[in-house]
């Protein structure tokens, strides 16, 4: 007989859809459950107060988890693109840099210079280097104009 009254003591009574409906709208406007609420839904629904506790328990940490995954999934989604973004511009960066290194050998050409123009030679604009600077322009404008630049060229 004893058997039989644990069996019973340790079932697990479902709550109706009607119960966990009036439960979720309580729950919608009050997180926190207050003992004059609990005593009021445990009267209206017909369930023990410590039932009612426990499922506004249970539904804040669902609530939270939920919180949390939605979170996640939007820093996930905007982690993703920052690295989308980063890859693109490396890519923009090593192709300005070809770029600019294929322009500064080109006017090394121009200029009728043995070897290319290394980076030093042509990247500022301090004394002595202003006649340079206005070669290396009209050369980059002319080399643009005849369709040899990447004006035109579209980023991938």
């Amino acid at each position: 007989m004893e058997n039989s009254q644990s069996q019973s003591k340790n079932k697990k009574k479902r709550l109706t859809q009607e119960q966990v409906r009036q439960l979720e709208k309580c729950f919608t406007v009050n997180k926190k459950l207050e003992p004059d609420l609990k005593l009021q839904l445990s009267n209206q629904l017909g369930l023990p107060q410590r039932q009612v506790a426990v499922w506004f328990q249970n539904k804040r940490a669902r609530s939270k988890t939920q919180s949390l995954e939605v979170q996640h999934c939007t820093l996930q989604s905007k982690l993703e693109a920052a690295l989308s973004d980063k890859a693109k511009l490396e890519h923009q960066v090593q192709f300005l840099q070809d770029e600019v290194k294929r322009t500064r050998n080109q006017l090394a050409l121009f200029t009728n210079q043995d070897s290319p123009v290394n980076n030093s030679n042509l990247g500022s604009c301090d004394e002595g280097h202003d006649d340079q600077v206005v070669v290396f322009d009209e050369l980059y404008a002319c080399f643009v104009s005849n369709g040899h630049g990447s004006s035109s060229t579209s980023w991938v």
